[in-house]
């Protein structure tokens, strides 16, 4: 009974039509209906546009981040591209957790120096007494940049007579965009420090692979984009010294002019408020008596 009901039901409906798959591309009269999931045998016409699409895309995306990087003025197309020496002096001061220098020694991008060890590249540090400049561009070419890791509170531990180079610099104005100091003016991480050199000197490419280690690495550039963008346009340190002292003078007095405009408001703050009915007839049978 069961096979007989069975055969019945086959000879009234029909074989089930077969539904097209999703997945074959043999189911749609008009390629162009082909679900974009389909991957798999596409033909070598079909392949090769969306080769030459995606080519278009990146030469589109290529010079749209070329001509980015010139139009904020921190790159060109005569910064140096091949990778120079990056070393550091570490003293053990900071939470290896949040080293930069270390981080960057993790990903082999930079080099530990030895107490005592020259290095004939640039050596940001503290103590030096000349300004990071495009002129010591060639030297940082050459030779690479070097920096002292350690704690800001701990400098007089430093023994920076051990720490011998022909090229001491120290780094002009700059505000560091770190998790530990954001905001503070000098206060720069190892990774900073570097980075700056890199964009002063004309080697951004170098500057942005170094900081894009960092989850907060490319607020650095943007914070900093007009320091950077006018120290690499200098010639030499005095004119770098120069600029950084009128970037000083510009913002002591836009901070003058905030506290004169927030003294303003505050005393219109403090204009009284029209009286109310009840204080108008109290004010009017005080002057009949």
């Amino acid at each position: 009974m069961v096979q007989a009901r069975a055969r019945g039901r086959s000879r009234g409906r029909g074989p089930r039509p077969r539904r097209p798959d999703r997945y074959d591309r043999y189911a749609f009269s008009d390629p162009h209906l082909q679900p974009d999931a389909f991957v798999t045998g596409s033909t070598d016409s079909d392949t090769s546009e969306t080769t030459d699409r995606q080519s278009d895309s990146e030469d589109v995306g290529s010079t749209s981040d070329s001509s980015s990087a010139e139009d904020d003025g921190l790159g060109s197309a005569t910064d140096l591209v091949t990778s120079v020496p990056v070393a550091m002096w570490d003293f053990q001061h900071c939470d290896p957790r949040r080293c930069s220098g270390k981080k960057l020694s993790r990903h082999g991008l930079i080099k530990e120096m030895r107490v005592g060890q020259r290095f004939r590249g640039i050596v940001l540090t503290p103590h030096a007494t000349q300004v990071l400049s495009p002129a010591d561009g060639p030297i940082l070419r050459e030779y690479g940049v070097a920096v002292v890791e350690c704690s800001w509170a701990r400098l007089d531990e430093i023994p920076f007579s051990k720490i011998k180079s022909p090229h001491e610099r120290l780094l002009p104005r700059l505000m560091a965009t770190n998790p530990v100091n954001y905001g503070k003016l000098f206060k720069l991480n190892c990774v900073e420090a570097l980075a700056a050199a890199f964009y002063i000197c004309q080697a951004r490419p170098q500057g942005d692979q170094l900081l894009a280690k960092f989850a907060w690495g490319e607020n650095f550039p943007a914070v900093n984009q007009a320091y950077l963008a006018k120290y690499r346009r200098c010639r030499s340190a005095a004119e770098v010294v120069a600029a950084a002292d009128q970037f000083a003078a510009d913002e002591e007095l836009e901070r003058q002019e905030r506290r004169l405009a927030s003294a303003q408001l505050d005393g219109y703050g403090a204009i009284p408020l029209p009286p109310t009915e009840d204080e108008q007839e109290d004010d009017e049978g005080s002057g009949s008596r």
